[in-house]
């Protein structure tokens, strides 16, 4: 027998301290902003709150360089009422070795705040030679390659439309130079190798990364839409010759912060 409460009663108790904390009683839209992205959250709208995430149940001080460790709620203007946005500006990762409940923490916290949609992002390298760093992918479909799930017990739940093909046709009537891929997840979090990155693109992978695919599952779980979108950092492992390296992830990430926080801002409304 054990007191921890369930990951998802945690939710609940986590959602309950972000609404003490920011104020608002309940938000509409969750984002998740990936390594690279943290500058295109001051795009977003007016922030009414920010929070350190270790106030809140069930969640631990940032482990990577980029993500800030901060909950933000913001409040986005659009013409029919204002939207409630819930922004977490970290995440935590499976390669972190806290197990697959902290990975969806975030997911499962903005579900039981009340957010019927959810945007993932992330940075990863991509397999398009003409996907330069900066270019952003909306994932249309995913591939894990962690092994794992985050739905606990036997509850059996359908992936097939898991990311939203209304929300990429909003995105690509917006931007119509949009491009769409296929994400494959690996545990991380050493780099792939070229034969890896072979595999993905033999098995129909086009952008490969360390998150996202664990969270776009339990966020289908708990019934939210869910919109994923990739910035290119950098060409996947052997295709340019070149080492990979983390900093040049976030350097790509701050190049392409106006046109991410500017894409944002026009699809959010829409959601």
């Amino acid at each position: 027998m054990t007191d921890e409460p369930s990951p998802y009663d945690l939710a609940q108790q986590a959602a309950a301290r972000i609404a003490d904390l920011t104020g608002v009683a309940r938000h509409d839209i969750a984002l998740v902003l990936g390594s690279g992205w943290l500058p295109a959250a001051e795009m977003l709208g007016e922030t009414t709150a920010e929070i350190d995430a270790t106030e809140v149940p069930g969640f631990a001080k940032a482990a990577v360089a980029g993500h800030s460790g901060k909950i933000r709620s913001v409040t986005l203007p659009s013409e029919d009422g204002d939207r409630r946005l819930l922004v977490f500006l970290s995440r935590t990762h499976y390669y972190e070795g806290r197990g697959v409940g902290p990975v969806v923490h975030g997911v499962r916290t903005a579900a039981a705040a009340g957010c019927r949609a959810i945007v993932l992002t992330n940075g990863c390298g991509g397999l398009k030679e003409h996907w330069t760093p900066g270019t952003p992918v909306l994932i249309s479909d995913h591939i894990n390659l962690t092994g794992q799930s985050p739905i606990v017990g036997a509850t059996f739940v359908d992936l097939t439309d898991l990311y939203s093909a209304r929300l990429r046709e909003i995105c690509q009537e917006i931007e119509p130079s949009l491009d769409e891929g296929v994400y494959v997840q690996f545990p991380g979090p050493h780099y792939e190798t070229p034969a890896e990155i072979g595999m993905v693109r033999a098995i129909g992978g086009h952008l490969a990364g360390m998150s996202t695919t664990l969270e776009a599952i339990a966020a289908r779980e708990a019934g939210m839409e869910v919109l994923g979108i990739s910035l290119v950092t950098n060409l996947a492992a052997g295709m340019s010759g070149e080492p990979l390296d983390h900093a040049e992830v976030l350097e790509a990430g701050r190049a392409a912060a106006t046109r991410m926080g500017e894409l944002l801002t026009r699809v959010v409304p829409r959601i």
